[in-house]
């Protein structure tokens, strides 16, 4: 079992978890229950997954819920495409949130590979 505390991609996808819900306030309201929802979904998934990950027995079962959190990430990435698109964020905004959950997805890829290294 981990500390999910003790890694770096979780503190850093905890902060972008922030960061999507102040981006979100921003949405039409006909959004609410829409994009906006979807997206704070899928951001708290990636964190949360991460935990639920490092708090099993095995590292085949934190590989499993790291890849989990990797499909959210995707995710995000994915809608923050379509809101910029859709005109909700602006260009800086876009390219901050983007340059965000790329670094995560990196991160959460290369503690993957770590994990599924060390067998127990």
């Amino acid at each position: 079992m981990n500390n999910p505390k003790a890694l770096s991609v979780w503190h850093k996808s905890k902060e972008f978890v922030k960061e999507i819900y102040l981006i979100t306030k921003k949405f039409p309201k006909e959004e609410l229950f829409a994009l906006s929802m979807q997206l704070r979904r899928a951001v708290v998934s990636i964190v949360s997954n991460i935990a639920e990950g490092a708090g099993r027995n095995t590292n085949n079962d934190f590989a499993h819920f790291l890849d989990i959190a990797q499909g959210s990430a995707y995710e995000v990435e994915t809608q923050i495409i379509v809101s910029f698109e859709l005109d909700y964020i602006n260009n800086d905004e876009f390219t901050f949130l983007n340059n965000k959950i790329i670094e995560i997805q990196k991160m959460i890829h290369g503690l993957t590979i770590k994990v599924r290294a060390n067998k127990n």
